[in-house]
């Protein structure tokens, strides 16, 4: 099936051939690229131009300015034109060259996927800091602290046409709304793969500062809100020190 992989960039230009260099090693080659930058001016857009003709036809872009990374998020799922959706940012690489490959046969049978996920230096793709271990779906999961990991997480087009793209007014933590609203709510079918998928660099949006994880947290319990879902006492406390203890150990 032909997947899209979707990368949102903005002043990327430090980390983002990395990226394009990670997906033009993938082994699954029925794939497309969608750039959506965010009208950069540090020679990203320069750096896009440049590998549009090593992705022979499959590469799509825009540069535009946009309201954050879940509305460029948005535009690049509208831009797509493969069955499976996917979303690699402009700091991250795959796991190894067979991830698409190995997405691609998983997600046969099943509306969306979603795998381990490794954290690593800025500075070396390689350097593993911390780790994501996930686990297969059950219902009620995402009421007891659980989610999948955003960047390993691959689903069909058409459920985003159904039950539609990501919240923008949830700041660092539209992604985990689509997730409980597709998973948790729309009960669409799923499968683990027990794998590492993508190398994330620490940093992001919901990886930096405690100021964004405390505002992760507020937007997440709006998420339920929002969905009519209604999570477990303590819920908050449950997620937040294991973010705060592993800040400690990594600061």
């Amino acid at each position: 099936m032909k997947i899209s992989v979707i990368t949102s960039t903005f002043n990327s230009a430090k980390t983002v051939r990395d990226t394009f260099e990670s997906i033009l090693r993938q082994t699954h080659t029925d794939i497309e690229c969608i750039v959506v930058d965010g009208a950069s001016r540090d020679g990203t857009v320069d750096i896009i131009r440049e590998y549009e003709s090593k992705f022979n036809g499959r590469m799509r872009w825009i540069s535009e300015p946009d309201k954050g990374i879940y509305d460029a998020m948005n535009k690049g799922i509208k831009m797509a034109s493969g069955e499976i959706i996917g979303f690699l940012n402009s700091d991250d690489v795959f796991a190894n060259q067979n991830i698409l490959r190995r997405i691609d046969t998983e997600i046969q049978n099943v509306d969306c996927i979603y795998g381990n996920l490794d954290f690593v230096e800025i500075s070396s793709t390689s350097k593993i800091v911390r780790t994501w271990r996930g686990s297969p779906y059950t219902k009620g999961a995402f009421k007891r602290g659980w989610h999948p990991a955003h960047p390993t997480f691959y689903a069909r087009k058409e459920c985003y046409e159904k039950f539609g793209g990501y919240n923008t007014s949830l700041s660092v933590s539209a992604d985990f709304e689509l997730m409980l609203r597709f998973l948790e709510k729309n009960n669409i079918s799923n499968k683990f793969i027990p794998e590492v998928l993508v190398h994330m660099r620490m940093g992001g949006e919901s990886t930096g500062s405690l100021k964004n994880i405390l505002i992760g947290n507020k937007n997440i319990l709006k998420a339920f809100e929002i969905n009519e879902i209604t999570p477990q006492r303590f819920y908050t406390f449950r997620r937040l020190i294991p973010k705060l203890i592993n800040r400690i150990k990594h600061h």
